[in-house]
C-alpha cells in the first residue's frame, strides 16, 4: 500500500486527518490563522494530556507561531523552510504515517496551507511515573535509581553512565496496533556483530498486534522457549545494564516497561548482584558461594530429605534417625504428600503476599506463614522438620538475586521432590544428569548458557567464575567483547628515585 503524501492544500490535509481520526476525541486538531492579517490557514494536531497548552506557549515552536501574526505571509513559509529546524527539537514530515506515527507517540504535527511538509514537535510525550528506586534490585552500596515506563527515559539513564558516542541507540516499532518503540543499546567497538544480526533477525522474525512489556518481546525472541531457564537477563537497574555493555552486551529497552533485557543471558551472571563490584572482593566472593549453596538448597533440599528418610536412612546418625521418627509420629499423610503440602501451601502465601498491596501483603506473608505453619504440626498434618525444610527452601530460593532466574529452580524442585521420593539418592543424580545436560545444550544467541564455566569457540574464561577477581586484577573483558577490545583496564606506575610511588 502507497503511503499517502502531505498535501499542499491544507483542506486536503484537514479532511484525511479528520477521517482518520473519527471518533477519537482525545485527538485536537486545532486549525489556526496566522500572518499579518490572518491570511495563512494553519493546523495544529495533537494528544490532549501528552501535549499540553503550557508546552505550546512556552516553546521555542510556541513563541515562533506567535510571532507568525506579526510577519507577512510570503516571509511564513521561508521563514519555516530556513530557520524552524534550527530553533525548535523539530522534525519534518514527508507522510501521513508519519503524521499519525508521530501524534500517536505523544508529539504534536505543525501543518501549515501552501506547504507540502509537516513539522514534528516533540514534547514530554505520555504521562508515567519518573525515576524512582528499582523494587526488585535492592542494593546497600551503589546507585539508587531505577528504570521507569518511558524508553527514552531509560536511554538517558544508561546514556548517563556511558558518556561515550560509540554507545549506539538504534530505535524502532514492533506491534501492529501497539506501535510500541524498543531500543537496541550496544557500544559499537565492543559487541560481536553476529550478536547484533541475530537480535535483528529475532526482531525481524514476528508480527504481532502489539508489545505491551518487555516480557512479551522475551518470550517471541527466545530460541528455546520450552525451557524454564531464562536467555535473556532481566535487570531494573541503570547501571547494572551499563556494566553488562561494558562487558560487549547488548541491551534491549521496550517502552511502557521498567525492565530491560540484557543478551547474550548466562548462567554466572544470573548469580550476580547489582552490587557485587561496588564492595570488596572477599566479601563479595563469600556471598557469591553462599549464594550456590543457596541454590542447592533450594533444588535439592526436599528431595534429598526424602531419598534419605525413604530409602538410604543408613547414611544417617542413629539419634537423627530417631527424631525424625518421633516427629513424624502421628501424621497421617505419606512423606512425600506430607512435604508437597506444606510447599504448595508456602506457595500459596507468598503469592497472597505478592498480590496484597503495601506492607499489608508483607504481614499476611508472615502471619500466614508462622500461623499455617504452627497449626499445621500442632494438628499433626506436618512434621515439624518438614516446616523447617520447607523454610529452608524457601530462603534459598528468595537468596538468588535474579526472581525469573529463581523461579526456574522454585520448578525443579518439585521435580527432584518426586525424583527423590521414589527413586532415592538415584533419583537426585538423574535429575542433576537431566539439568546438567540440558544446560549444557542450551544457548543465548549462539553463546553457551554455561559460560564462564566451559569454552566458546576453544577460548576459556580467565577468572572470575565464582569467586571475584580483586578490581584491580580484573584487566580483560569477558568472552562477550571482540577479541581486539579484550583489555580494560591498564595500570601505569609513576617512580621516582628517591621519592617513593
Amino acid at each position: 500500500m502507497e503511503e499517502k503524501k502531505i498535501s499542499v492544500s491544507l483542506h486536503e490535509n484537514e479532511s484525511y486527518i479528520r477521517k482518520r481520526c473519527e471518533n477519537c476525541d482525545d485527538i485536537l486538531i486545532r486549525p489556526m490563522r496566522l500572518g499579518e492579517g490572518h491570511k495563512v490557514d494553519c493546523l495544529m494536531v495533537y494528544i490532549e494530556v501528552a501535549v499540553s497548552n503550557m508546552m505550546l506557549d512556552d516553546s521555542a515552536i510556541g513563541k515562533m507561531i506567535n510571532h507568525f501574526w506579526e510577519i507577512p505571509e510570503e516571509k511564513i513559509r521561508e521563514f519555516i523552510r530556513r530557520n524552524s529546524l534550527g530553533i525548535a527539537d523539530v522534525e519534518e514530515l514527508f507522510s501521513m504515517e508519519e503524521v499519525f506515527g508521530a501524534v500517536l507517540s505523544g508529539n504534536a504535527v505543525f501543518f501549515m496551507d501552501g506547504y507540502d511538509r509537516a513539522m514534528k514537535i516533540s514534547s514530554k510525550g505520555y504521562p508515567g511515573l519518573d525515576v524512582s528506586e528499582a523494587e526488585t534490585e535492592k542494593v546497600l552500596r551503589g546507585s539508587k535509581e531505577g528504570f521507569c515506563d518511558s524508553v527514552k527515559t531509560n536511554a538517558a539513564l544508561v546514556r548517563k553512565r556511558i558518556r561515550d558516542t560509540r554507545l549506539k541507540v538504534e530505535q524502532q516499532n514492533i506491534g501492529v496496533r501497539s506501535n510500541t518503540v524498543v531500543q537496541l543499546l550496544y557500544v559499537e567497538d565492543l559487541v560481536h556483530e553476529e550478536l547484533l544480526i541475530a537480535v535483528k533477525e529475532r526482531l525481524e522474525s514476528f508480527t504481532v498486534d502489539g508489545i505491551l512489556d518487555s516480557g512479551m518481546l522475551e518470550q517471541l525472541t527466545e530460541e528455546a522457549w520450552y525451557s524454564p531457564f531464562p536467555q535473556f537477563q532481566t535487570t531494573e537497574r541503570p547501571d547494572r545494564a551499563a556494566q553488562e555493555l561494558f562487558n560487549g552486551k547488548a541491551v534491549l529497552l521496550c517502552d511502557n516497561s521498567p525492565v530491560a533485557l540484557v543478551i547474550p543471558g548466562a548462567f554466572n551472571s544470573f548469580m550476580e548482584s547489582s552490587e557485587d563490584w561496588y564492595n570488596r572482593f572477599e566479601m563479595t566472593s563469600f556471598l557469591r558461594v553462599l549464594r550456590y549453596l543457596a541454590m542447592a538448597v533450594a533444588t535439592l533440599l526436599p528431595g534429598l530429605y526424602l531419598a534419605v528418610i525413604r530409602f538410604h536412612t543408613q547414611i544417617l546418625p542413629a539419634n537423627l534417625i530417631l527424631s525424625f521418627a518421633q516427629a513424624r509420629e502421628g501424621v497421617p499423610f505419606s512423606s512425600v504428600v506430607e512435604l508437597v503440602f506444606l510447599e504448595l501451601s508456602f506457595e500459596l502465601i507468598r503469592e497472597a503476599g505478592v498480590r496484597i498491596p503495601g506492607t499489608l501483603g508483607n504481614a499476611i506473608g508472615i502471619v500466614g506463614g508462622l500461623i499455617i505453619g504452627q497449626a499445621a504440626v500442632e494438628a499433626n498434618l506436618v512434621s515439624p522438620v518438614v516446616v523447617i525444610i520447607v523454610a529452608l527452601t524457601a530462603l534459598g530460593s528468595l537468596a538468588i538475586p535474579n526472581e525469573e532466574f529463581a523461579s526456574a529452580f522454585r520448578l525443579l524442585k518439585y521435580g527432584f521432590l518426586f525424583l527423590g521420593g521414589y527413586l532415592g539418592i538415584f533419583g537426585i543424580v538423574l535429575g542433576l544428569y537431566l539439568t546438567a545436560a540440558h544446560l549444557a545444550g542450551l544457548l543465548s544467541f549462539g553463546v553457551p548458557y554455561l559460560v564462564p564455566f566451559v569454552e566458546k569457540n576453544g577460548q576459556a574464561e580467565t577468572g572470575g567464575r565464582i569467586l571475584r577477581q580483586p578490581f584491580r586484577k580484573r584487566k580483560f573483558r569477558p568472552l562477550y567483547a571482540r577479541d581486539d577490545q579484550k583489555r580494560r583496564l591498564r595500570t601505569k606506575l609513576w617512580r621516582q628515585k628517591g621519592k617513593g610511588l
